[in-house]
């Protein structure tokens, strides 16, 4: 039988919440948690989830929560076998408890997600090789072929170099 995680609205979850229910454990990254997350959400990244553990007492609902909902239900199976008991999901994730206009809090001075800084890094290398392979001279299409093998080999592998250079970069070191 798989395994599946209960859906609730934000308000439902807020709810729940609000009289000790439930607690919420967000399963994104940890330097996306620094950013934004739910006043009161756990930090429990997917990456760490089974060597951490939840660490939640058993009479306690737990709801998970991601950016979009997206990621829940790609380890609705994973989560759930991490609950004794029902496991329940945050509907819409993180965006659509921020539409609710429910609390989040916000830390603007916290560095961007590693991943958009890779997103951002990748695609506008590839932009910027594409037009002066067009504009100036074909040799620089071979910045985007750089950069569609590095995004290929960090699929396959894991591995992401361009991520491990942006983790050196001054804004995301801690201070």
């Amino acid at each position: 039988m798989r395994a599946r995680l209960i859906p609730l609205s934000p308000a439902e979850v807020a709810t729940r919440l609000k009289i000790g229910r439930a607690v919420l454990v967000d399963v994104r990254e940890s330097d996306e948690y620094a950013r934004t997350h739910i006043p009161g959400a756990l930090s429990r990244p997917l990456s760490s989830l089974e060597s951490a553990g939840l660490k939640i007492e058993p009479s306690r609902e737990v709801v998970f929560t991601c950016r979009t909902g997206m990621r829940t239900g790609a380890n609705c199976d994973r989560l759930a076998a991490a609950v004794d008991g029902e496991a329940y999901v945050l509907e819409g994730g993180l965006d659509a408890w921020s539409r609710q206009g429910l609390p989040v809090r916000e830390n603007t001075k916290a560095p961007l997600e590693m991943m958009r800084q890779v997103q951002i890094g990748a695609g506008g290398l590839v932009l910027l090789g594409a037009l002066l392979g067009i504009l100036v001279h074909p040799g620089f299409l071979g910045i985007p072929i750089f950069v569609g093998a590095g995004l290929l080999t960090a699929g396959v592998t894991g591995f992401c170099g361009m991520a491990r250079l942006l983790a050196l970069a001054p804004w995301n070191r801690v201070s």
